[in-house]
């Protein structure tokens, strides 16, 4: 790959569009609408950062927005029809008012074929950007605001080459107290199931100082819980290991926890466990997903390791940490999968007894080596396997929270949830309600007297 940091004379010039955008986009409205993962989530902030550096004020209500944004996910098939479907809801809206400008970013814009669907059976939608172009934002909204055809800022540079890391650009974060920071993009890892490589570009890293400065400035402007993120932080090659730059984000002074997603177990370290450890300030929550409980099927999934290497590692972490929490990512209906390999797939999962299973059916995914595959799994046997399994962890789950009764937990507060109840997490990613009113942000003792299998209850000490 080329050089993949963005200089810094490109960020001024696109400071500079911004600021000359201000005139024009005074008392305007724009609106960013997110499917998809934490990443997603996170490039939706840094989308909102720039639309307000252009002069926009930001809501959540599309009606009011003269600037619709959709940041797409295209990791299953259901969120790549949740966000179509949502994009079909402005055709009405545009033909009233053809002023209004829509946009589609993300995952689903990288691909050719969806963005030909767009430009076929959308013509509603204005422009299509990629996954390595929100550091243009201010070019592209300047773009928008007078072109007169619809266009496209994606990069034609095939999927081992492209993807960039720039610095500079503003953030506008959606919590004051949870912030998520990227330290890498991208994977080199081509699971046959997955597109993330083809839509996201090769692995990258932020550099360690940019990272660590970071997480220090949210630090100090109070903020409580932060996400590291990347595909496969594992992997991070920014100036030091994972480990190291992780253990670095949880020294500074004040309480405060820092998180990471995802880890790929065959790159989960013996230093990253023990890190987590003894950091008071690392979260007690390690997300490792398995995909599959058979050694055949992870050979497939191009996985790089078997199902002994997996519950080896599973074991160290819970020796190392026995208040960890420990969940997982299953799929269910992978390609040739049969009877016996979902048998261990339910037997893994009983022998590390996950705190949660994010469980999800085999989507095939154009272009991925895996949707070539013979032995494409039938619905309904995807769909029983799928019940079975959740059925068995509810079970497993409820078992975990029960040992919680008695103990007391430091929960950070999410104010209350949709029912007005008192709720917040603890450092394992545990939902926590509770008998008083706690202001978001703030940590808090809670002694826990009852246990479901996904929330614990109790009551202020």
């Amino acid at each position: 790959m080329n050089d993949i940091f963005i200089p810094h004379n490109e960020i001024e010039r696109q400071h500079e569009i911004a600021y000359s955008l201000r005139a024009v986009t005074a008392g305007k409205k724009a609106c960013v609408i997110t499917f998809g993962c934490q990443q997603n989530e996170n490039d939706s902030e840094r989308i909102a950062g720039a639309l307000t550096l252009c002069g926009y004020e930001m809501t959540d209500n599309a009606d009011e927005a003269s600037m619709i944004i959709i940041n797409t996910c295209a990791i299953r098939e259901h969120a790549e029809i949740r966000a179509l479907s949502e994009a079909g809801q402005f055709k009405g809206r545009k033909e009233r008012d053809r002023s209004i400008k829509i946009g589609l970013c993300g995952c689903m814009a990288q691909q050719s074929h969806r963005r030909e669907q767009i430009y076929k059976s959308y013509p509603y939608v204005d422009f299509v950007f990629g996954t390595d172009m929100h550091h243009k934002l201010p070019e592209i909204i300047e773009t928008a605001l007078n072109a007169k055809k619809r266009f496209s800022f994606v990069t034609e540079l095939p999927h081992n080459e492209f993807g960039i890391i720039s610095e500079g650009m503003p953030v506008l974060r959606e919590s004051e107290y949870k912030a998520w920071v990227p330290v890498m993009y991208g994977c080199d890892n081509f699971c046959t199931y997955c597109v993330v490589p083809y839509a996201r570009g090769r692995e990258r890293s932020r550099k360690r100082e940019d990272v660590v400065a970071e997480v220090k400035q949210l630090v100090e402007k109070g903020y409580k819980d932060i996400t590291l993120l990347g595909q496969n932080v594992n992997s991070y090659n920014g100036g030091c290991d994972f480990a190291t730059l992780l253990d670095e984000c949880a020294s500074f002074d004040g309480e405060y926890r820092v998180r990471f997603m995802t880890s790929h177990p065959k790159d989960a370290s013996s230093e990253l466990v023990d890190v987590i450890a003894r950091n008071k300030n690392v979260a007690k929550h390690f997300h490792l997903p398995v995909q599959s409980g058979s050694s055949r099927v992870l050979k497939l999934m191009n996985r790089k390791y078997d199902r002994e290497r997996y519950l080896e590692k599973a074991r160290e972490i819970k020796s190392k940490i026995p208040d960890i929490s420990l969940t997982t990512d299953i799929i269910c209906g992978f390609p040739t999968e049969t009877d016996e390999d979902f048998a261990e797939t339910m037997s893994l999962v009983k022998e590390v007894g996950f705190d949660m299973i994010y469980t999800f059916i085999y989507s095939p995914r154009v272009d991925t080596v895996a949707a070539k595959m013979e032995g494409q799994i039938p619905k309904e046997i995807s769909n029983a396997r799928f019940k079975s399994l959740s059925d068995m962890e509810n079970d497993i789950a409820q078992s975990l929270n029960d040992k919680f009764i008695g103990k007391t937990l430091r929960v950070l507060s999410d104010g209350v949830n949709k029912n007005g109840i008192p709720c917040g997490r603890s450092s394992q990613n545990k939902i926590v309600t509770y008998d008083k009113f706690v202001p978001a942000g703030q940590f808090v003792d809670i002694l826990i007297e009852t246990a479901g299998a996904y929330a614990l209850g109790g009551k202020i000490k």
